[in-house]
């Protein structure tokens, strides 16, 4: 069923509509992981978890989280904030975001019933444009391979794992049919960490990571192929949570254990030939990290509860730059966005 709502507005001093000016945290680099880095206060944004969130450009930044709430920056680097909670869904989870503009973006929870919302005004209206209420529904990431095309991937039903996809920009969906889903171990699954255990890849194609009982790489589109790896596995809180590519060839994934987030034990995996085999870090990020993302060159950035790392040779050997743990991380040039529990900042990557 498809329907319109208008959020309801909340009152802010001096202004006509929801702002919040927030202090973001910034992590500037004077340097690299030899330097040292300087870490400033920041203010809890108006919601109490966030693990969706989209980088547009340097200035504009979506975030999404619990109780319904999406947030958008309508200022320079983040300054100013605009919130608003989509009407009538303040129990979803949004995990999933994908924005295209300061007035497009698309958000998915996480949990069932399972809804896709659409908003083409900057979040003063939204409009459902895909909903499903089947018993076990659980989505965990979507992505878009160009303005038209894009995938929205899920957990198990009846040993495979849920896929629908959308032609025309997120406005209509079509559930992927059974011959064509890839299947899933017994025990496996996705996390919905951080909407990157799926990735859309330089050539087209699609890659997701799994965990579990059973952690897998799966790399496709129209067909899947699963590669086994040597990730943490064996039990519902270990495995592979996030995947980030520098081009066809270079990748990471992060993960480990949720429920020990100090646990460096197979928690980052390297490939080089595009995810046909992969090496275990020789110096591994700090724990459990559910985001992983390219920055340039060889530099990734990868966050968790547990702290912050930083890679500067693609993934081979990380240093922690804060204890302070995040949900996710957005990467625009040599900006970094992170977002977490009542968290909101940003570090900037000064070049040598």
């Amino acid at each position: 069923m498809h329907s319109k709502t208008t959020p309801a507005t909340v009152k802010v001093s001096h202004s006509k509509r929801l702002f919040f000016t927030l202090s973001c945290s910034f992590f500037f680099f004077t340097g690299f992981a030899q330097s040292g880095y300087l870490l400033h206060p920041e203010q809890a944004p108006p919601v109490k978890s966030i693990r969706g969130l989209s980088v547009v450009n340097h200035n504009l930044i979506w975030v999404a989280g619990t109780e319904g709430k999406v947030g958008h920056t309508s200022g320079q680097q983040g300054i100013e904030w605009e919130w608003t909670q989509v009407p009538g869904y303040d129990t979803c989870d949004w995990r999933s975001l994908v924005a295209f503009s300061d007035q497009r973006a698309l958000v998915l929870n996480a949990g069932e019933p399972a809804h896709i919302m659409l908003t083409e005004d900057g979040g003063k209206s939204w409009k459902e444009v895909y909903s499903n209420h089947t018993k076990g529904i659980f989505f965990d990431a979507m992505a878009f391979k160009n303005a038209a095309e894009g995938i929205a991937i899920g957990d198990p039903i009846d040993g495979k794992f849920t896929i629908i996809r959308t032609k025309d920009s997120g406005k209509t969906w079509q559930a992927d049919p059974p011959a064509r889903l890839p299947e899933a171990k017994e025990g496996e699954a996705i996390f919905a960490a951080s909407n990157t255990s799926l990735r859309i890849l330089p050539d087209g194609q699609a890659c997701f990571v799994t965990g579990g009982k059973h952690s897998r790489f799966f790399k496709g589109w129209d067909k899947w192929k699963a590669t086994n790896w040597d990730f943490i596995q064996g039990e519902a809180g270990q495995g592979a949570f996030s995947v980030a590519f520098a081009d066809h060839l270079n990748g990471v994934a992060v993960g480990g254990d949720y429920t020990r987030d100090t646990l460096t034990t197979r928690n980052c995996l390297i490939t080089k030939d595009g995810g046909r085999s992969w090496q275990a870090s020789v110096t591994p990020p700090s724990g459990y990290r559910s985001c992983v993302q390219h920055i340039s060159g060889k530099i990734y950035v990868a966050t968790g509860t547990s702290g912050t790392d930083i890679s500067e040779d693609g993934g081979i050997n990380w240093t922690r730059i804060s204890k302070e743990g995040y949900h996710v991380a957005g990467v625009d040039r040599t900006l970094v966005w992170l977002a977490g529990s009542k968290k909101l900042g940003m570090f900037s990557i000064r070049q040598k």
